[in-house]
């Protein structure tokens, strides 16, 4: 009887340190992190912190706001076109230069990252909650916020987005037929306080004007290399373009504003074909440069009711 009773007591100790262990191996899988394939489902009610002004943007698109969120380094807040949508939202710092004492402090259940960013701070935030890392260099914003979505529950939400998208996309394109035209030539420029820049048809420009609204670019645009997003050219080489119609963002600071207003008064761009037929139009910047599902469809409705407007 004595023997019998040592082999269920050793039984039970194996039992209890293999069940141990289990458990801790759950706890480390979960604390190394994971790719948003990896992850199966994060609660979208989960206390979320984003490392990324690009995964917050299409957390929100999602109708998710997070409880923590990096900002701008520009601005050193949350960006304009989204900062009310932010309100009491938590401060992570810049992606590049993580507040790492906020993070702590806000105790997330969860952390997402891009991985060409917040690769290099993962081993530290996996120590704060799991991580959840996407490579937002790969795909378009339709694919990024598809992935975000199906981590959080939300690819119906996702789907709704982009098909609200698609038909904006599709009034916008006949209000720029009836305004100029279908065979116009079209450009677009940014000017900050020491640089006037041509964008290309890459991002974060080009893939909604020369693809979603199907424009065509005018001469040169599309010879910009395909990985750079702009070139930046000298004033005297805007003639060449022969652009139809010019798409302008002006930097929001003081010095851009000038050196935009000195451009305004010159010769050579008062004499341009755009400028002289009353088709330069100024876009909302932010809105523009902002590559994620939410700025995107920001920027549509920015086009949509500049052109009501005309």
């Amino acid at each position: 009887m004595k023997s019998k009773l040592s082999l269920i007591g050793v039984l039970a100790l194996i039992i209890t340190i293999l069940s141990a262990c289990g458990g801790q191996a759950k706890s480390n899988s979960t604390s190394e992190g994971a790719s948003a394939g990896d992850v199966q489902q994060v609660d979208p009610n989960s206390k979320i912190a984003s490392m990324s002004i690009h995964m917050t943007n299409n957390l929100l698109a999602l109708g998710i706001k997070p409880a923590g969120s990096a900002i701008g380094g520009g601005v050193g807040d949350f960006l304009p076109h989204v900062k009310d949508m932010l309100q009491g939202t938590v401060k992570l710092g810049v992606v590049t230069e993580p507040d790492m004492e906020a993070v702590l402090a806000l105790k997330p259940d969860y952390i997402f990252i891009e991985e060409q960013f917040g690769g290099q701070d993962r081993a530290k935030l996996e120590k704060i909650a799991p991580v959840v890392s996407m490579d937002l260099d790969q795909g378009t914003w339709r694919d990024q916020l598809k992935q975000v979505a199906a981590v959080v529950g939300k690819s119906k939400v996702a789907d709704e987005f982009v098909k609200a998208y698609d038909e904006k996309t599709t009034r916008v394109r006949k209000l720029i037929s009836d305004e100029l035209g279908s065979n116009a030539k079209v450009m677009a420029i940014r000017v900050s306080a020491k640089e006037l820049r041509v964008m290309s048809t890459s991002r974060p420009v080009g893939p909604i004007m020369f693809e979603d609204l199907q424009l065509t670019p005018a001469i040169g645009v599309d010879k910009i290399a395909e990985d750079e997003p702009y070139e930046v050219i000298s004033k005297e080489v805007l003639p060449d373009f022969d652009a139809d119609a010019i798409f302008l963002i002006v930097n929001d600071d003081d010095n851009a504003k000038k050196a935009y207003n000195e451009l305004e008064k010159n010769p050579l761009w008062e004499n341009l074909k755009a400028v002289k037929n009353n088709h330069v139009y100024t876009l909302d910047g932010q809105k523009w440069l902002d590559y994620s599902s939410l700025g995107q469809s920001m920027a549509m409705d920015d086009m949509e009711q500049l052109l009501a407007k005309q």
